[in-house]
């Protein structure tokens, strides 16, 4: 093959790569993932670096399936199933926070709420079972959580441990336990539906490869 041949070989080999390439980042991002960036610095923003933001993902497909448009029987609205309420009182402290039926506006504003709640849950749950309390209150509002603790004390239990708030769960008047227990549960399950870059695991395969 002349140097003429090889050169025009080698242009038509790099195009071709050039070609895949585009094509390849071209492809549109599944839909369960479209949102992954804005809950990676969502999570960063209001945890820090090292917190683990696939939690908050695992709580979106819990509360609408990552559905912008989703909206509850009792009004509340978004990926993160947000109360307008309680989006105008987190947005009061964010002023970068516009329309709560912004995708990504709703779902900072819902872990901007996770964060209020985990720093109130500081010093009355035990560290392994923290984020469990700050996702029930999310769901069932703090001060259900705080009568369960009030109940765990009657008796006997240590109200900071999760396990303790599932046993007396039944006993606390007006609280739709089994719907908020079965959310925590939710988000843990979810969590496992994740891989290690937050993609949804289908079919045995993750966004690295075969699921191990």
């Amino acid at each position: 093959m002349s140097r003429l041949h090889r050169g025009v070989l080698a242009l038509a080999l790099v195009a071709a790569g050039a070609l895949h390439a585009t094509d390849a980042s071209a492809q549109p991002r599944d839909p369960a993932d479209r949102y992954d960036d804005t809950f990676r610095k969502a999570a960063k923003r209001s945890f820090g670096a090292a917190f683990d933001w696939r939690l908050f993902k695992a709580q979106g497909m819990a509360e609408s399936n990552l559905d912008p448009l989703a909206r509850s029987g009792v009004g509340a609205r978004g990926v993160m199933q947000l109360m307008p309420s309680t989006y105008r009182e987190i947005a009061s402290e964010n002023v970068d926070l516009g329309m709560i039926d912004n995708p990504e506006l709703n779902i900072e504003a819902g872990i901007a709420y996770d964060r209020r709640l985990w720093l109130r849950w500081e010093n009355d749950s035990i560290a392994d079972d923290r984020r469990q309390f700050m996702f029930a209150s999310y769901n069932a509002g703090r001060g259900t959580l705080l009568s369960a603790q009030r109940r765990a004390r009657e008796r006997q239990l240590d109200p900071r441990r999760w396990r303790n708030i599932e046993q007396v769960a039944p006993s606390v008047p007006r609280w739709r336990h089994a719907e908020t227990l079965d959310y925590v549960r939710k988000i843990e399950r979810n969590i496992s539906r994740l891989d290690d870059r937050g993609r949804i695991i289908k079919d045995g395969a993750t966004a690295r490869g075969l699921k191990r």
